[in-house]
């Protein structure tokens, strides 16, 4: 972990809002098990992600240490883990960090549950966030974009509606995601404006039925 002062603690609903939903299966699955929703599952939409971070990971002679924030169900991690050299697996909910640990088990995996949006991060070289921030109100955004230029590569994931959009309106965290709103998440635009070295779209997935689009953006920082 990195070394600093500690944060306060806000009260965000992020942690309670994320604990419900898996306890009552709001972004379905059955009754059995953790599920992280369609976009963690159907091929579709998984496998041109996964298509385009291997081909990343697998770019560097020495592979990459990795911090997957909002792991989730890790039914997508789980393919990374192999082109690393240490992944870093991190979700907010307790039960389903401990139900990820008693599954998926390699020397170079560490599940560990944090609030990204208020605990330190772990040190690495790339991070993955994958439809996570969608979900989170613009004050945690916020804080989770404040230590992104720890690391020197991001991955980031997010469902965006199709077409022209007023970027990074509001939501209470945990209140579904902007495009009831017609919005979507632009780091690089106001009031989070990351400052990228290099921005490179990764690929665009436009889903049926007028859905939106699941866009997957690398950032190299400075």
């Amino acid at each position: 972990m990195k070394k600093g002062s500690k944060r306060t603690k806000k009260p965000w609903p992020t942690k309670d809002a994320m604990e419900q939903v898996y306890e009552m299966n709001l972004w379905g699955g059955n009754r059995s098990g953790f599920y992280s929703g369609d976009g963690s599952h159907h091929s579709e939409i998984i496998n041109p992600y996964l298509d385009v971070v291997i081909t990343f990971l697998r770019s560097f002679k020495s592979p990459l240490r990795v911090c997957d924030l909002g792991c989730g169900d890790f039914n997508v991690g789980k393919e990374l883990v192999k082109y690393t050299k240490k992944y870093i697996a991190v979700d907010i909910v307790k039960d389903l960090i401990d139900h990820n640990k008693s599954i998926f088990k390699d020397e170079n995996l560490e599940f560990l549950c944090l609030d990204i949006a208020v605990d330190d991060l772990p040190s690495g070289d790339c991070v993955l966030l994958k439809q996570v921030l969608q979900h989170l109100s613009n004050a945690e955004i916020q804080s989770i974009v404040s230590k992104l230029d720890d690391f020197k590569y991001v991955i980031l994931t997010e469902h965006i509606p199709e077409g022209d959009f007023i970027p990074n309106k509001d939501i209470i965290s945990g209140q579904g995601t902007r495009l009831k709103k017609q919005s979507g998440l632009d780091v690089l635009a106001s009031p989070f404006n990351l400052k990228v070295k290099e921005e490179n779209i990764l690929s665009s997935i436009t889903l049926d039925d007028g859905k939106g689009v699941i866009v997957t953006t690398l950032y190299e920082m400075y």
